[in-house]
């Protein structure tokens, strides 16, 4: 087995990992509008959430993704924890309608 290789970055060059966001947080922008994204490790993860994505329960202890619009920053009320491929697959994705027993499929 050969050692492991320490990779060192050029000078002046940005440490792997380092994109330009601040503790996990970038802004994302899509056909949605532009969106603050915080990535929420496992560990942190201390509370169940519902995914607005699938509608599934985002156990504790599971990391997932906080979203919420760039427009209104001081707005708690409208972050939304998802799981990571619901949040990736929001534009692929159509609204979930509830239906009676008895609704029309289409």
């Amino acid at each position: 087995m050969s050692p492991r290789k320490n990779r060192r970055n050029a000078p002046g060059a940005q440490p792997e990992g380092a994109s330009g966001s601040l503790w996990g947080q970038s802004t994302e922008e899509g056909p949605d509008g532009e969106w603050i994204v915080r990535t929420v490790a496992g560990a942190n993860a201390i509370k169940p959430y519902r995914c607005p994505g699938c509608d599934q329960l985002i156990p504790a202890g599971v990391p997932h993704v906080v979203a919420w619009p760039a427009d209104e920053r001081g707005g708690t009320d409208d972050r939304r924890h998802w799981h990571r491929p619901c949040w990736n697959a929001r534009g692929r994705r159509t609204p979930n309608v509830q239906r009676s027993r008895n609704g029309p499929r289409y």
